[in-house]
Formats: C-alpha cells, sequence, structure tokens
C-alpha cells in the first residue's frame, strides 16, 4: 500500500515539473515563466520529496526529508517574489494584452 501512495505522489511531482518546466520554454514573458519555475520547485519537488518519505527506510531519513521539504517550501516562493520584485523595480513591465490582441494572437496561432 506504502508503494502505491509513493508510486503515486513521486509520478505526480514528476507530472508538475514537466509542466512546470514546458512552462518556463512556453509562457510569453519573463513573469508568467518564473510562476511556471515556481511551480517546478514548490509543488513538483514537494511531491517527489513526499512520495520519497512513504519509502524511507529509516527515521532520520524521513526528518532529512522533512527538513529539505520545509526548506523549499520557505525558500522557493521567497525567491520567486525577490526575482519578480527586482525585475519590476529595474523597469522591466509585465505584459498586457488587450482582448482584441489576444483574439488575433489566438487565431493567427491556429
Amino acid at each position: 500500500m506504502l508503494e502505491t501512495v509513493s508510486t503515486v505522489l513521486v509520478l505526480a511531482g514528476a507530472a508538475f515539473a514537466v509542466i512546470g518546466g514546458i512552462g518556463i520554454v512556453r509562457l510569453p514573458d519573463f513573469y508568467s515563466r518564473i510562476h511556471g519555475a515556481g511551480i517546478t520547485d514548490t509543488l513538483g519537488a514537494g511531491l517527489i520529496l513526499t512520495g520519497l518519505m512513504f519509502l524511507s527506510p529509516h527515521w532520520i531519513v524521513t526528518v532529512k526529508l522533512v527538513a529539505i521539504l520545509v526548506f523549499l517550501w520557505i525558500t522557493s516562493p521567497t525567491s520567486t517574489h525577490a526575482l519578480a520584485n527586482a525585475a519590476l523595480e529595474s523597469g522591466l513591465q509585465p505584459r498586457v494584452d488587450t482582448p482584441a490582441e489576444g483574439a488575433e494572437e489566438a487565431s493567427s496561432r491556429l
């Protein structure tokens, strides 16, 4: 039973990591891309580490995995926020699409 739960969590984490990686490549501007990077770091790695906790052979391994998970949950959103704030203060403006532009771009992609 534990192996099944662990497998599901690790596969879900891997799926979020792949989706976040695709988001980094495919999203249109810097601010959207750092959202993809944040998902990869926080949710993808978090689910993978949680899945590994279920398979850890000793309690000390579980404690170390929890410490890594807590560290990631604190540092990843904080660093993403700091990066976005630094970009905004340096003058990089978020991309704003008007409804007409979005419709034209969507029709040109088809």
